[in-house]
């Protein structure tokens, strides 16, 4: 468990009128729990959100990580604390919508947290080790093709959209692929980089520095639309494969218990924050599109279809509870 304070007891001073007019909740520390590592994409988009907004409220922001479990041990913690908004939970859309579909939780994803706020959204990237024998998705699906039944994709974790996009694609494109499971992205792009795995669908912000950098290959997105970091690379959907359309999303969360004055105030909070300027380059930088417009009986109807999808792919792939 690691514990970072984003901002000194000194700069309780800063913006104390809002603080005063906007926060009713007592001066301790609003603690934001991150359900995965420091240093992840996650936990980026926590302290950059989290910094602007200790700013913004003049009220120290603690950032926790509580790794583990596919977030649930964060999202436990969380609704094991007192509903007054004083501890949230900041994390991707997978932990109510594909992590359930494959482990048995303690609680309702979908009845015992609310979304506060979206505050970034995110494609997943089909890429290959920069040296890899295709120069784009026409060879690529040849090369594959001709060894059919010879060839892997990876994917960082049982149950989230890399492997759903990789079982798809193998499956739509009669490939017979084989599917090795990692436990997150950095050991899995290690071993693509390195030629052990053919494929990997991987979400754009651990894949971005790797393709700038010219170790990885893209060759199509899974997003609605074209990817603004590399727009001459065309979507699943383009190519002829409408059921490989993912996007991950950045979100905070609360208990639904939070009584809606709370939730309201948290929402403009959050919002405030992720909309600043600065906030927003930090997040393009990390390859996160800003994006807060979601509000949260939205983003519960998208939650509610999500879930009701990824739950028909487990089913026609057959894939087991942890």
């Amino acid at each position: 468990m690691r514990l970072q304070l984003l901002a000194r007891p000194a700069l309780a001073l800063i913006g104390c009128s809002l603080a005063l007019g906007a926060w009713a909740f007592g001066d301790k520390p609003l603690k934001v729990i991150v359900p995965a590592p420091a240093g992840g994409t996650t936990d980026i988009a926590a302290r950059v959100v989290g910094q602007q907004m200790s700013l913004d409220i003049g009220r120290p922001v603690v950032v926790e990580n509580r790794p583990g479990a596919s977030g649930s041990i964060g999202l436990q913690a969380m609704l094991q604390a007192a509903p007054d908004g004083d501890t949230i939970v900041v994390g991707p859309n997978n932990l109510l919508v594909e992590s359930p579909q494959v482990m048995k939780l303690p609680y309702d994803p979908l009845k015992d947290i609310v979304s506060i706020a979206r505050v970034a959204k995110t494609s997943y990237v089909l890429v290959t080790g920069a040296g890899y024998p295709a120069r784009d998705f026409t060879g690529l699906l040849a090369h594959l093709k001709a060894r059919k039944g010879r060839t892997s994709f990876a994917n960082y974790g049982n149950g989230t959209t890399s492997h759903y996009s990789g079982l798809i694609f193998s499956d739509r494109a009669d490939l017979g692929m084989q599917n090795v499971g990692y436990a997150g992205s950095p050991p899995a792009l290690q071993d693509l980089i390195g030629g052990q795995v053919d494929i990997m669908f991987d979400g754009m912000a651990t894949s971005l520095p790797l393709i700038k950098g010219g170790k990885l290959r893209p060759y199509a997105v899974s997003g609605k639309s074209r990817s603004g970091y590399f727009p001459e690379v065309p979507t699943m959907t383009e190519l002829g494969y409408p059921e490989i359309q993912f996007q991950g999303q950045i979100r905070f969360y609360g208990a639904s218990k939070l009584p809606p004055d709370v939730l309201a105030k948290l929402q403009a909070i959050v919002k405030k924050a992720a909309d600043a300027p600065a906030v927003q380059k930090k997040l393009l930088d990390v390859g996160l599109e800003p994006d807060v417009s979601a509000d949260t009986p939205a983003m519960l109807a998208e939650d509610k279809a999500l879930y009701q999808r990824n739950a028909a792919i487990v089913r026609k792939f057959d894939i087991q509870l942890n």
